[in-house]
C-alpha cells in the first residue's frame, strides 16, 4: 500500500507584523442620543463606551481589509508574493457568494494563495490565528496573512440604543511567519450552541438582535477557565503576562476577567473599546496595535487574548508581541 507523505513544518509560528485600519467616522453617545433613548452616562456605566467607529460607503469590508492588511506586511518585511495563505475572519458579510479572501489577496499583490473566510463571530480573528499557527506548524503554510474585519453598522438597527451604542466597524491584521522559538500558543477554543440564539441575525432579518445579560452572564462565568487553560497550555502563568487583551465587548466585562485572574499591577490591560465599541472580529487586533502604537506594549511582550461571542463561540491564546 502507498504512503502519504506529509510535510514538515516549522517548530513554531510567531507574529511578524500587526496592521490596523479605522473608520473615518466618529459616532458620540451624544449624537446617539438625538435618534434613541439615551445618553453619554448610560451607556459609559453599562459598557464603557464613548464613541465608536462607523464606516462609510467607501470603507468597504474589502477596503478596510487591505489598509489593515497592507500594515500588517509592511510591518512584517515580507513581500507579498512571500505570503502563501490569506484567512479573512468577519461576520458581517452581506454577500455570503463569493468570500473576500481571494479578493483581498489579490488587490494586496498575493498570488494565487490558499484564501478563504472565517466566520467565528467575535471570536474570528483568535480562531484564524489558531487555523494560521497550526498550518504553518505542520508545513501546509510557510507565512500566513490573517484579517478581522467588520462593518457592523450594516447589520444594526441604528435606533436600537441594545446594540447600536455597543457595535462598530473596522479592521485589524497580523502576519504570522514560522520561528524556532515558538510566538503563539496553543489556542483554547470552544462554542455553547445550546445558546446560538444569544446574538443572531434570524432568517428573514437583516438586523442583529442581542441578549445582552445573558451573554454578560456567561462570559463572566465561564470564560475565565478558557483564559486558564490557554495559559496553561501554553505553559505560563497570569504572573508572566505583560498585556491582557481580551475581545472588546464590554469593559465590565474586561475588568471583571482582569479581576478574577490576578494579574500583577504592571499588566497592560486593553481598553480599546472606551474609543473604538465592538468590533467583532477587529476587536483583538485593534486593541493590541493601539497598544503597541501608544507605547503602552512593546515588542516581545507576552499577552494573553481572547475571542468571544456569537455562536457561542471562544478562543483563547498566549502569544508573543511582534
Amino acid at each position: 500500500m502507498t504512503t502519504i507523505k506529509l510535510r514538515e513544518g516549522a517548530a513554531g509560528a510567531t507574529i511578524l507584523g500587526l496592521g490596523s485600519y479605522r473608520p473615518r467616522r466618529r459616532v458620540t453617545n451624544d449624537e446617539l442620543a438625538q435618534v434613541m433613548d439615551t445618553n453619554d452616562e448610560w451607556i459609559q456605566s453599562r459598557v464603557g463606551i464613548a464613541e465608536r467607529r462607523w464606516a462609510s460607503e467607501d470603507e468597504t469590508l474589502v477596503d478596510m481589509s487591505i489598509a489593515a492588511g497592507g500594515k500588517a506586511l509592511a510591518a512584517s518585511g515580507l513581500a507579498p508574493d512571500q505570503i502563501d495563505l490569506v484567512i479573512v475572519a468577519s461576520a458581517s458579510l452581506t454577500a455570503p457568494i463569493p468570500g473576500i479572501g481571494p479578493q483581498v489577496a489579490h488587490r494586496l499583490g498575493i498570488p494565487r494563495p490558499g484564501a478563504f473566510d472565517l466566520n467565528a463571530g467575535c471570536a474570528g480573528f483568535c480562531y484564524a490565528l489558531g487555523v494560521a499557527n497550526d498550518a504553518i506548524r505542520t508545513g501546509e503554510a510557510t507565512n500566513v496573512l490573517v484579517v478581522g474585519v467588520e462593518r457592523l453598522s450594516d447589520v444594526t438597527d441604528q435606533t436600537d440604543r441594545s446594540t447600536a451604542v455597543i457595535f462598530a466597524d473596522g479592521a485589524g491584521a497580523a502576519v504570522l511567519g514560522p520561528t524556532d522559538e515558538p510566538g503563539i500558543g496553543p489556542v483554547a477554543w470552544g462554542s455553547d450552541g445550546d445558546q446560538y440564539t444569544a446574538i443572531e441575525i434570524a432568517a428573514g432579518r437583516s438586523t442583529m438582535t442581542m441578549a445582552g445579560q445573558t451573554v454578560y452572564r456567561w462570559a463572566t462565568t465561564k470564560l475565565t477557565q478558557t483564559l486558564l487553560e490557554a495559559m496553561e497550555k501554553a505553559g505560563v502563568t497570569a504572573a508572566d503576562i505583560d498585556v491582557f487583551a481580551p475581545h472588546q465587548a464590554n469593559l465590565r466585562i474586561i475588568e471583571s476577567m482582569a479581576k478574577k485572574l490576578g494579574f500583577s499591577e504592571d499588566t497592560v490591560i486593553a481598553r480599546d473599546i472606551v474609543q473604538s465599541g465592538n468590533t467583532s472580529a477587529a476587536s483583538v487586533p485593534l486593541a493590541l496595535t493601539a497598544l503597541l502604537e501608544s507605547g503602552e506594549a512593546k515588542s516581545g511582550d507576552l499577552a494573553l487574548v481572547l475571542g468571544y461571542g456569537a455562536g457561542l463561540t471562544f478562543a483563547g491564546q498566549v502569544l508573543r508581541l511582534p
